[in-house]
């Protein structure tokens, strides 16, 4: 059962099975508040066959890179934000125009484009080299106790991210998780970048899933956003300065964490899809 939220009101439309027919009907369900966020009330949350973990940010603290990105910034450590957002913007951009670039070499290009808009000037290698630090980023402190935690409890966890092949091997091997994961996917495989519809619909044939048995767990509004657009359940994590989308529908769960997420997953008596 997906719910899908009715704007300023409790109602949801629930599509619900009576006989061989399916019908959609407006129910009322509460919600309850988190640290000023709204996020489903236990009782509607369904337990998901797979959890698909977003690796940059969600996963890896991308916080070690101001040092790398500051540097070939002129020393301006506080533009890597606008760094990583218009890395995320272009590889939109190639996504829209049917093209693809690794993600690596994207980043080095925003890097450029960002130094260039600031006054700065950078060499195509000294782009690379700064960006090269986001192979080597350290997991987030609570990240293995939750991944733990979630296996302990039977959980499936899939690695899910925009990186290359390559790349998110890489990552997940240096900061210690790899082996927690059953499964690494990257979009690579599909040539589109999250949140393209198509790229959530490949993971979950991918794993021979239906949609709503999929549950997507990231830091970023936007994924959450293209997670629910194409029918998964999501769980927000509320990383300093990210937020959720307002034009989308809530996410299943909203914490400050993953180990908070973990912990929310496994004290709902779920039902069984």
């Amino acid at each position: 059962m997906k719910e899908f939220k009715n704007s300023n009101q409790g109602l949801v439309n629930t599509t619900l099975t009576v006989g061989e027919e399916e019908i959609s009907a407006p129910i009322l369900i509460l919600k309850e508040e988190t640290d000023n966020n709204e996020e489903y009330s236990a009782g509607y949350l369904q337990r998901p066959k797979v959890l698909f973990f977003d690796v940059n940010e969600t996963l890896l603290d991308l916080n070690s890179m101001k040092k790398s990105i500051g540097a070939a910034l002129g020393g301006h450590p506080e533009l890597m934000s606008l760094w990583f957002t218009t890395m995320l913007q272009y590889s939109l951009v190639t996504t829209v125009a049917n093209q693809y670039h690794d993600f690596g070499t994207i980043g080095a290009a925003a890097l450029i484009m960002v130094a260039h808009k600031n006054g700065i000037d950078i060499t195509d290698k000294q782009a690379k080299d700064a960006v090269a630090p986001i192979l080597s980023l350290p997991a987030h402190p609570e990240v293995k106790e939750a991944l733990l935690l979630l296996r302990r409890e039977g959980f499936k966890l899939v690695a899910f991210t925009n990186s290359s092949n390559k790349a998110v091997e890489t990552q997940l091997k240096y900061a210690g998780i790899h082996d927690l994961f059953d499964d690494v996917l990257s979009i690579e495989d599909v040539g589109k970048f999250k949140p393209h519809a198509d790229t959530y619909n490949w993971a979950a044939k991918k794993m021979g899933l239906k949609s709503n048995e999929c549950m997507l767990i990231a830091a970023h509004g936007w994924d959450v956003a293209g997670a629910n657009w194409a029918g998964w359940q999501t769980a927000f994590v509320s990383r300093p300065g990210q937020q959720l989308f307002p034009l989308a529908n809530l996410p299943e769960i909203n914490k400050e964490n993953i180990l908070l997420v973990a912990q929310k997953l496994i004290s709902i008596p779920f039902q069984q899809l």
